[in-house]
């Protein structure tokens, strides 16, 4: 963040939020709350100094070069000197049944500049922003949200539907808060924030709070692939059956990889005994598939005969996958690994994305 002049020190760790079950009162904490739909993109913040833009993640690596048209975008809409909190997002889908595509946009994260440049053309991103943390000479921080709130829609008030940056919706009204955690799951969203109104912005401080879709599902284990330190399991692979082309399959889904050490080695054991092997009594080798985004992606695994269920929890499916890492909850044994079929899992019903963009929803 060096490289562009702020009225603030340099670099800004985001607010952070912290999770909570239900969608609290609007009085809960002095001043009220504040809510927002929860996108599910990348968090970045947008400095901008005339020309100059940067695109700030909440970890070490700029996402400037990988979005090279939301700079052209903050350049042509956002103020000529400011910091925006924001989301990344992509979106995908016909004209009325838009939503969220988390997939394409984790594969704008690529080293060569010509794919950057390609995908920015095929799934381009665009900017959903949240807070106002500088405006020209003027740091905001030390503002309550409500103040803050006010100033971003006002800089960003001559936005059209049809750009490519938006400003998230927000309420203060927590029964609109919890319709918004049921519908907008549709369109790919992860859920509700909420924020104290009266609160100054308080960068890497968990002091928003964040409601999340939590769904479990049992899913079948038909391999594994080894730990990048050469021993144990590195993550589990989970399928569902469905009927593909008129035929029942067993269709890739996700995979579980939050293990310790100790029970890597421990699954080795537990898995050896439905180890496909060969005639030679050697592991099959197996491969998931390999797409051009895949790169130097390990796609080998050990394929394990699917006899064993397992409860996992998930925030969302999408298409044929679990959008993100899944959790283990516990082994059903008493679970027939042909009963866990792909359209048995619980989704959330479709929703536009445009509704939740434009404010309509």
């Amino acid at each position: 963040m060096g490289s562009v002049d702020q009225p603030i020190d340099l670099p800004l760790q985001p607010m952070l939020a912290k999770a909570v079950k239900g969608v609290p009162a609007a009085d809960s904490v002095p001043g009220g709350l504040m809510y927002e739909p929860k996108w599910d993109g990348f968090r970045c913040l947008v400095l901008r100094d005339g020309d100059e833009v940067e695109l700030a993640s909440r970890g070490s690596k700029p996402l400037t070069r990988y979005f090279p048209e939301v700079v052209e975008a903050v350049r042509r809409l956002l103020p000529t000197r400011c910091v925006v909190d924001a989301e990344i997002v992509v979106r995908d889908g016909a004209a009325g049944a838009e939503r969220l595509q988390w997939e394409h946009l984790s594969q704008r994260i690529h080293p060569a500049e010509s794919r950057i440049r390609r995908l920015s053309e095929e799934t381009p991103a665009e900017l959903v922003c949240f807070d106002l943390l500088a405006l020209g000479d003027e740091s905001l921080l030390d503002r309550p949200l409500r103040e803050r709130r006010a100033r971003l829609e006002e800089s960003l008030s001559g936005l059209e539907e049809s750009d490519p940056i938006h400003v998230t919706q927000a309420t203060t009204d927590a029964e609109v808060a919890r319709d918004w955690f049921e519908r907008f799951e549709g369109a790919g969203l992860d859920g509700v924030v909420a924020k104290p109104l009266d609160q100054p912005y308080a960068p890497g401080k968990r002091t928003m709070l964040k409601i999340k879709h939590h769904r479990s599902a049992d899913a079948v284990v038909y391999g594994y692939r080894v730990h990048k330190s050469g021993q144990g399991v590195g993550s589990l692979l989970l399928g569902l059956y469905a009927a593909v082309e008129g035929e029942e399959r067993l269709v890739p889904v996700g995979g579980i990889a939050a293990f310790t050490n100790a029970r890597r080695l421990e699954l080795v054991a537990e898995f050896d005994p439905l180890v496909a092997r060969d005639e030679d009594g050697n592991p099959v080798d197996a491969e998931t598939d390999r797409s051009r985004f895949s790169g130097s992606k390990e796609v080998s695994f050990v394929p394990v005969r699917p006899e064993r269920v397992v409860e996992v929890a998930f925030d969302q499916m999408e298409g044929l996958r679990f959008r993100h890492a899944v959790t283990f909850l516990r082994w059903r044994l008493d679970r027939e690994p042909r009963s866990c079929r792909l359209d048995q899992v619980d989704r959330a019903p479709a929703y536009d994305l445009a509704e939740v963009l434009t404010g309509n929803g």
